[in-house]
């Protein structure tokens, strides 16, 4: 006899059968974010940001240089990000768009038709700048976010963190985006990036977030590295 609990996007290793009054139960454990895991997530991205900023600090260094070059605006851009618990923070990227970008948004997003779209993102978005293009192409804009995960911000891996108000308009979205710290990548990031649509973005967050495991964390990262070369989604 096979029966078919209906229970879907729940890692294996937290479903196991117990026998109540003689009969199966299926139990579904709940994510373990506590004690040693914590630990072992919190020395895992405090060790790796630490190797990654003093392998890549020369790289970002002539990043900013041709920034600033490029138009003698500010090297960074740092936009207002929720956090774990709903907290916000000041998220950390190199600056991929022309000045004063966040007063056109509601312009461009109009022009793209994306005005009513969860997650904005556009390959043709006029805003950003020819070195923008080439740090988006190869995600060198993100390397200062590894700050945000030194100040314990962000994690490694995990939900990329949302702006304010974003996906709020989903039941249930944001208040379970919230129970882990946002990552530098994450499961969508490794498949298919912005190319996916927004229902599996959402898919994939929420199973992350319900299925957290340092096993998984480290086969996202190696994936990581994998997607970052191929470039795909990257825009």
């Amino acid at each position: 006899l096979v029966v078919a609990p209906g229970v879907t996007d729940i890692a294996l290793p937290r479903l196991s059968m117990h026998p109540v009054g003689g009969l199966p139960f299926v139990h579904v454990e709940e994510p373990q974010y506590r004690g040693s895991h914590r630990l072992a997530k919190t020395t895992f991205d405090l060790v790796c940001a630490v190797l990654a900023l003093t392998v890549a600090a020369p790289g970002m260094l002539v990043v900013a240089a041709l920034i600033k070059l490029q138009d003698g605006g500010p090297v960074f851009y740092r936009q207002e990000r929720v956090g774990l618990g709903g907290t916000v923070f000041r998220m950390w990227k190199f600056r991929s768009m022309v000045v004063d970008a966040d007063r056109m948004v509601d312009t461009i997003r109009a022009q793209t038709g994306q005005e009513d779209a969860t997650f904005y993102k556009s390959a043709r978005d006029p805003r950003i700048t020819p070195v923008g293009r080439f740090i988006r192409r190869t995600s060198i804009d993100e390397l200062p976010q590894l700050f945000n995960v030194l100040t314990r911000d962000m994690s490694l891996v995990g939900p990329r963190p949302l702006a304010v108000g974003e996906g709020e308009k989903i039941p249930g979205f944001v208040p379970r985006r919230i129970l882990v710290r946002p990552g530098m990548t994450g499961l969508w990031q490794v498949s298919g990036r912005s190319d996916l649509s927004e229902a599996d973005r959402i898919r994939l967050d929420l199973f992350y977030v319900a299925n957290w495991s340092m096993v998984q964390d480290l086969l996202i990262v190696v994936k990581t590295v994998r997607a970052v070369l191929a470039s795909d989604g990257a825009y």
